[in-house]
């Protein structure tokens, strides 16, 4: 039995609605490796798409998923359901748009404030 891999069936769904997947993934697979297959998968329609893996954030069962985690080690309870398991994908900003709103921001003393909302 240690030859048999423990697998997860994962959906992602896109900030438009739309979802890629659902895909097999094993459990030593990496959030990284996730945001890899997502950026392969992207719709090549949508205009505002992410660039790198840095621009990508998962959300399972409310927690943003680290890089360098597994499937393993960021199981929930939501994962340990049979069935298919939805993560929420987000998506930052252009790194140019990000550049002008802190130009944008500075208030009458110079200063800079710098929210962010997800």
């Amino acid at each position: 039995m240690s030859g048999v891999q423990e697998q997860f069936e994962i959906r992602f769904r896109l900030p438009d609605g739309s979802d890629i997947g659902p895909n097999k993934y094993s459990a030593a697979t990496t959030v990284a490796t996730l945001k890899e297959s997502i950026l392969a998968e992207w719709p090549k329609e949508s205009a505002n798409g992410p660039r790198t893996v840095n621009d990508v954030k998962l959300i399972n069962a409310g927690k943003i998923l680290e890089n360098n985690r597994t499937l393993a080690e960021c199981r929930s309870p939501i994962c340990d359901l049979s069935g298919i398991t939805t993560m929420h994908v987000v998506v930052r900003a252009p790194s140019l748009d990000q550049g002008t709103e802190k130009r944008e921001s500075k208030n009458q003393n110079g200063n800079s404030c710098r929210c962010t909302i997800l």
